[in-house]
């Protein structure tokens, strides 16, 4: 059963429809220069408002290890997922702090090519994020990559992200029957607002669903 992620929740009305519809995890970005970051007091405020079944993914880009340890230990993360240009070493020093936390950690790999999906086998990561790569950013392009993951070998559990919405998801999670998630943002968005719309997020899970139920 493919699981559902949608990032980018800024607002509590955002929640409220999480609540209502239950996907697997919801993001929040903590990365200044997105349209769609909050702050750690925002972002405590989302999380109490949150049911617990639904697990809170703080995206990160190349940020302070301190400050993505001190949200996993309020509890206002329940998973760490890295957007940036983070290496072993710097993984590798953040899983040592949140280990006992048993906090999992998510690495996003932008795809251009292949080549992009050899030596993942580096990173001390419980999961990995594929995103599509885009000279200049880290996510959030609203475009699809063109690679059959299917036909990789890929050494951890696995999302899809990029470019996906209620009217193509059904089939990438046909065909993509190993990929653990999906995820979306822009897709389950009013425009280029960065507000999510109640509507696409109900209708993004529902796909998600039927879809699972039809494998």
């Amino acid at each position: 059963m493919t699981k559902v992620k949608i990032c980018g929740l800024t607002r509590i009305e955002d929640i409220q429809c999480a609540n209502r519809i239950k996907p697997d995890y919801i993001g929040m970005v903590f990365y200044p220069k997105s349209k769609r970051a909050i702050t750690a007091a925002q972002a405590a405020q989302l999380k109490a408002k949150l049911e617990p079944g639904i697990k809170a993914v703080g995206v990160f880009v190349n940020g302070k290890i301190p400050f993505i340890v001190q949200l996993a230990q309020a509890g206002t993360i329940d998973v760490i997922q890295l957007h940036g240009d983070e290496d072993e070493a710097y993984i590798e020093q953040l899983r040592q702090q949140v280990t006992h936390l048993g906090v999992p950690i998510i690495k996003a790999i932008r795809v251009q090519s292949e080549e992009s999906l050899q030596n993942l086998g580096q990173y001390p990561v419980d999961f990995f994020l594929f995103d599509t790569y885009k000279p200049g950013l880290y996510g959030g392009t609203g475009e699809r990559f063109n690679l059959e993951l299917e036909q990789v070998k890929i050494p951890k559990p696995y999302f899809i992200a990029g470019g996906l919405d209620a009217g193509n998801v059904a089939q990438v999670v046909a065909e993509n029957s190993q990929a653990y998630a999906v995820d979306v943002s822009g897709g389950v968005e009013d425009g280029s607002t960065g507000l999510k719309s109640a509507a696409k997020m109900a209708a993004f899970v529902a796909e998600v669903r039927r879809a699972n139920a039809s494998v």
